[in-house]
């Protein structure tokens, strides 16, 4: 067990800094759930649901309260509902969903992933059904979050999934149009999607996962960037080996502290401390940007050129002194750019210095991909499909985790502003160039082979 001065030393981060705790997240086993009976599966994951999580909102706040570390989040991720639906329609989709969504309500957590389905080599029945209630579901429910995973890099790229996937985040935005498309802020498509991320809108509690299981999500922006900006008040000319010392030795601290609140809290419910993921979550709070980390590099705007090196530099960096901090590092650890969740990239991409194209080079260095990104109300859904599908491809050939958060906002165009409020925050439109000029080549459809060195390892 970690000591008392562990905590004690983050004193200054905790109250100046913005370090938190972003989420704790109980992953639960749902496979014994599985019937054919719509009411009886429906009760069954409501029961073992609240059985599970019942005090986890209540140990959360007093381990918080102990340590004097906010605990922002508390969430839970279930066994990827297409399982659960196989030989079941559409309305028991929808069932399921409301029956999630109470749950969460019932136990007081914030968000519930796990409305997920894994189609990168083929669609099951009960997967496709998942699929197509997205847009009712995520429409007709508050905390439920949904994901696809359309690709890996052992099956390739499962492009008739894809094809969907752009007609259903269409139609999911429409569905939620009176809250400017905030469906698909609930909904991502994957490629190589971790089994234990403690994030949303991602996280799920994967096939090899235990019964019952504690992640916890860390996120530190604002810590690593005082912590740079005291490197560079003391040595201004510091080169980047110096530069990405300083963040190893930061996110070692702040992996600590994640450590110690999940395994308190694993130890209060009972049940397996499952893993730390220190992602550099930002939130559009002043001083939570990881556009300000970069701004303290040396870059004048987010976007000029070496923009994707300074996020290689940081990603590496941060999953480096997470690794040497714990042996249970897992889920994402690294950066995100969430576009409408970082004040710093949404002012960048209104103001024209931060491009698509560019965040989408961004993302081959950082730890997820295109998120949180609002493009025209009219982008077509083929257009949607291949923007996924080139996002979907960089994970593949590159064997990392990728992933499409994109909402398209019925009604707005270019230059327009969307807001959500919260954690979710604001974002300006963004153009998609060349839209409309994709739908020939994306709609070959199939399926598109994993890459010669994932086949040949």
């Amino acid at each position: 067990m970690l000591q008392c001065q562990s905590i004690l030393d983050t004193l200054e981060m905790i109250q100046k800094e913005h370090l938190d705790v972003r989420c704790v997240t109980m992953g639960i086993n749902l496979f014994d759930c599985i019937c054919p009976e719509t009411e009886y599966l429906c009760r069954r994951v409501r029961e073992k649901i609240v059985s599970k999580a019942s005090r986890l909102v209540r140990e959360c706040e007093r381990v918080s309260r102990k340590y004097g570390i906010p605990v922002v989040n508390r969430r839970i991720a279930i066994t990827p509902a297409g399982f659960l639906l196989a030989g079941h329609g559409r309305e028991t989709a929808l069932m399921l969903g409301r029956t999630l969504d109470e749950a969460c309500r019932e136990v007081g957590v914030d968000l519930l992933g796990g409305f997920s389905a894994f189609v990168q080599k083929g669609m099951t029945p009960g997967e496709e059904t998942l699929i197509r209630s997205l847009p009712a579901v995520l429409s007709q429910t508050q905390r439920l979050c949904a994901s696809v995973n359309v690709a890996s890099s052992t099956a390739g790229i499962n492009v008739d999934a894809l094809l969907l996937m752009g007609e259903i985040i269409r139609q999911t935005a429409e569905a939620t149009a009176s809250q400017n498309g905030f469906g698909c802020a609930k909904l991502v498509v994957f490629a190589n999607i971790p089994e234990d991320n403690p994030f949303m809108a991602g996280a799920l509690c994967g096939p090899g996962e235990p019964e019952c299981v504690i992640n916890i999500g860390v996120s530190g922006p604002g810590v690593i960037k005082r912590a740079l900006e005291r490197l560079l008040a003391e040595r201004p000319n510091a080169t980047f080996q110096q530069i990405a010392e300083r963040i190893k030795e930061t996110a070692f601290r702040v992996t600590r502290v994640g450590e110690l609140i999940g395994r308190e809290v694993s130890t209060a419910l009972g049940v397996s401390f499952g893993i730390v993921d220190l992602s550099l979550a930002p939130t559009p709070q002043v001083g939570d940007s990881v556009g300000e980390i970069l701004q303290v590099l040396g870059l004048e705007k987010i976007g000029a050129p070496g923009s994707t090196t300074a996020i290689a530099l940081l990603n590496d960096a941060v999953k480096k002194g997470g690794l040497f901090a714990s042996s249970s590092v897992g889920g994402l650890s690294g950066a995100f750019i969430p576009v409408s969740e970082d004040a710093v990239l949404a002012a960048s991409a209104a103001a024209g210095d931060l491009t698509l194209e560019k965040l989408e080079a961004m993302t081959s260095v950082c730890s997820v991909g295109l998120d949180m990104i609002v493009i025209p109300g009219d982008t077509d859904a083929a257009t949607i499909a291949a923007l996924v599908a080139d996002e979907m491809a960089i994970g593949v050939i590159n064997r990392k985790t990728t992933a499409v958060r994109v909402i398209p906002a019925p009604g707005k165009k270019v230059g327009d502003t969307v807001s959500w409020g919260g954690l979710f925050g604001s974002a300006p439109v963004m153009a998609v160039r060349n839209s409309g000029t994709s739908g020939t080549f994306i709609r070959h459809g199939g399926r598109i082979p994993a890459p010669l060195q994932s086949l040949t390892n």
